[in-house]
């Protein structure tokens, strides 16, 4: 029996619907800009090249329920984003490849601490305190294709009841296939990763107090609260 200095941390894992199985996370990956409208609203024009950043696995929140408002932000923003649960890993995907690898798909938020995203992008330095701190991706349980095969109609985020953010899946600059493609030319990719497909426009603050409601039609509902 092998023995731990410290404690093991436990594994992440995101219910999957009417299964009594889990989905263990391995890695989160998030996409940048692949809605054209929110391109233009982060100072973006045209189809650029998916890039491409990280959150820690334990940065989850799977089902939502209290979110903390995080330390060291006075502007929090919402993401809501379709995310692509990989069955398969590999490298080099061609986007059939890319596709034949999902096992399934979830709703999820990219909390972001926006004031540090700028801050760090106006000093050229990474992004990661701004995208990976603790509780900073509420997310939903996965949908698997036996259920779904592709999502498809519109994604969308209420905070109070009032609808912040709206998008169609249609309107994605890069498709989930073509994302997880792009992905494993810079990663090799592996079952339990987990990847962030994008967020449409009007993305915006939360408050402490904030109820938050994130939907993908076909796909189960993610609700949480800023507390």
């Amino acid at each position: 029996m092998i023995a731990y200095a410290v404690p093991r941390p436990e594994s992440v894992v995101l219910p999957i619907v009417e299964e009594d199985a889990v989905f263990p996370v391995r890695r989160v990956f998030c996409v940048g800009r692949n809605y054209a409208a929110h391109a233009r609203e982060m100072g973006g024009d045209g189809r650029e090249a998916p890039f491409f950043f990280s959150k820690p696995a334990d940065g989850l929140a799977p089902g939502g329920g209290e979110i903390p408002y995080p330390s060291a932000t006075a502007d929090l923003h919402h993401e809501v984003e379709l995310v692509v649960a990989l069955a398969h890993g590999g490298s080099n995907f061609t986007p059939e490849q890319a596709d034949a690898a999902i096992f399934g798909w979830a709703v999820g938020v990219d909390l972001t601490r926006r004031d540090l995203q700028a801050e760090a992008k106006a000093s050229g330095r990474p992004w990661d305190a701004a995208k990976g701190f603790d509780f900073s991706g509420p997310i939903s349980a996965v949908t698997p294709r036996l259920k779904l095969d592709q999502p498809r109609g519109r994604l969308r985020l209420r905070v109070g009841g009032t609808l912040r953010q709206e998008g169609d899946l249609a309107d994605m600059i890069w498709s989930p296939a073509e994302v997880v493609a792009q992905a494993s030319k810079l990663w090799r990719l592996a079952p339990g990763d987990l990847i962030f497909t994008g967020t449409p426009e009007g993305v915006g603050p939360l408050v402490r107090g904030d109820k938050v409601e994130a939907l993908c039609d076909g796909l189960s509902p993610l609700r949480f609260r800023v507390v």
